[in-house]
């Protein structure tokens, strides 16, 4: 399996590189999530860091990433199915009706 080292920002692990797997893509996972053992033998706390550019990459290039820290964790996923009915609002956008 082919890894790339990429940089964490934010959050405990600001600073540090780690290497992340690829997927078959080239590209690493969307969200990374680093579960932290509690040392009082509680559940562990996890971390979750989001994916994000790293910044123009050169020409011909594919773009690098860096995972940003997500202090809110995950963003709720639902499965979309061609049928499905679409939100009656988007997520992040006021309803007419709410004034």
């Amino acid at each position: 399996m082919k890894s790339e080292d990429t940089p964490f920002e934010g959050g405990p692990m600001d600073g540090r590189v780690l290497p992340v797997l690829l997927g078959i893509t080239g590209h690493p996972p969307k969200t990374y999530r680093i579960p932290v053992p509690d040392p009082t033998g509680g559940p562990p706390t996890v971390l979750v860091y989001r994916r994000v550019p790293r910044g123009p990459g050169r020409v011909g290039l594919t773009n690098r990433w860096k995972y940003e820290y997500a202090p809110e964790g995950a963003p709720a996923r639902r499965l979309t199915w061609p049928w499905s009915k679409p939100h009656a609002t988007p997520p992040g956008k006021r309803d007419d009706a709410d004034g």
